[in-house]
């Protein structure tokens, strides 16, 4: 078995029908520029919907036909958004806890002490978290999930893991492993998933491996490292 082994975009998502949200971080083949994706599906119709909106570099969710919401509160959210020289990148609201812990100079993990996975049971959804962290061009990032301990909800537990980047070398944190009901909580490290230099190329490969019926919305974005300066690219399947 090669534990190091970098399995590409088709080969994590083409077979799975129900990854749930999911975050890559990561750096480009060259190294030249850093990497943030973010995903969301649904089985629900109140899941699916959802478009994703950016505004002055912050992206969020927001309801596609806004008569048809039936429940906001796990839903509707900001997903992207930045501090200082920080990305934050997550699955809900506590985009905006990070954001305050970093204010209140906290670290990403200690941020997240007040926050766990959603009150959704069965299914107990993880809390996904992204942080890329800029200095004088480089980067550094770090991924969060905090997950029910048992079927019950009685406890949550919390894994944080810190990276050096890799040209070329992106990780892969989602949701689920797969659909199933209840939905099964994603398991181990956040996976190994080979990025590309062309955001144009990484945004297709993404989308198109995302199941047909359950995609929602899609949220690449690439850092240049010597530049500070972001492109960005968003697809929504409404609208």
């Amino acid at each position: 078995m090669d534990i190091y082994a970098v399995q590409t975009p088709e080969q994590l998502l083409e077979h799975n029908a129900y990854p749930g949200r999911g975050i890559v971080l990561g750096q480009t083949p060259d190294g030249k520029k850093a990497v943030a994706a973010y995903f969301i599906m649904g089985r629900s119709e109140n899941s699916r919907n959802r478009i994703f909106t950016e505004r002055e570099g912050e992206v969020f969710t927001e309801p596609f036909d806004p008569s048809k919401v039936q429940d906001p509160s796990l839903i509707i959210y900001a997903a992207v958004r930045s501090f200082e020289n920080h990305l934050i990148v997550t699955n809900g609201n506590q985009t905006d806890t990070v954001w305050d812990g970093l204010k209140a100079g906290k670290t990403f993990a200690e941020s997240l002490e007040s926050r766990a996975f959603e009150p959704d049971g069965p299914n107990w959804t993880p809390r996904i978290s992204g942080l890329l962290s800029f200095a004088e061009g480089s980067f550094t990032y770090q991924m969060s999930i905090l997950k029910s301990a048992d079927a019950e909800g009685s406890a949550c537990n919390r894994f944080t893991y810190a990276y050096v980047p890799r040209p070329g070398l992106g990780h892969f944190l989602h949701t689920y492993v797969c659909d199933g009901n209840p939905i099964p909580t994603f398991q181990g490290e956040p996976e190994r998933m080979a990025l590309c230099d062309d955001i144009d190329e990484m945004t297709r490969r993404l989308w198109s491996s995302l199941n047909e019926q359950n995609k929602i919305s899609l949220y690449v974005r690439y850092t240049d490292l010597a530049t500070g300066a972001a492109e960005t690219r968003l697809v929504n399947k409404h609208g």
